[in-house]
């Protein structure tokens, strides 16, 4: 049986992200790419941790998302940590710029997918940084939830 070299089904997480902030609001933006970035993305070699959105001109940019090179691409291969442009409603671009004045709040790219019709989508959250406390809290919880499920296993 032959391996593809492209998924069909990518769901890249930025699982940092849920542990470094509270996520309060969730958007779905579609990103200008450059040829050989939705081959790349496809091959999954994308890495979401270091990424932020940032408003500039009435317009959202996403920066810090590395997509690696592709390896079969010429001297019109994409830089891997460029930023990208996110396509999102003007109305939901105001609201989401309203909410970042507020003290404390940032855009986060939570997650990477590719949709039925086969465009890339970037799953961004609205979050506001946790305390250390909150974060012993979450490891708390999630050390509760592995502990009831071994219990349920036995």
């Amino acid at each position: 049986m032959k391996q593809q070299r492209f998924s069909d089904n990518i769901n890249i997480r930025n699982r940092q992200a849920s542990f470094e902030y509270e996520l309060l609001d969730k958007y779905v933006a579609g990103m200008v790419l450059m040829g050989t970035e939705i081959k790349s993305i496809r091959e999954g070699k994308v890495n979401l941790q270091d990424g932020y959105c940032y408003f500039n001109n009435g317009e959202m940019f996403v920066k810090g998302i590395n997509i690696t090179p592709y390896a079969q691409g010429t001297h019109y291969n994409h830089d891997a940590t460029r930023e990208r442009k996110l396509l999102l409603k003007r109305s939901e671009i105001k609201k989401l710029e309203g909410k970042i004045e507020e003290k404390g709040l940032t855009l986060i790219p939570t997650r990477l997918f590719i949709n039925d019709r086969g465009l890339a989508k970037l799953e961004i959250a609205l979050g506001k940084g946790k305390k250390l406390h909150d974060k012993r809290d979450s490891i708390r919880e999630r050390d509760a939830k592995r502990e009831l499920n071994r219990i349920k296993l036995k």
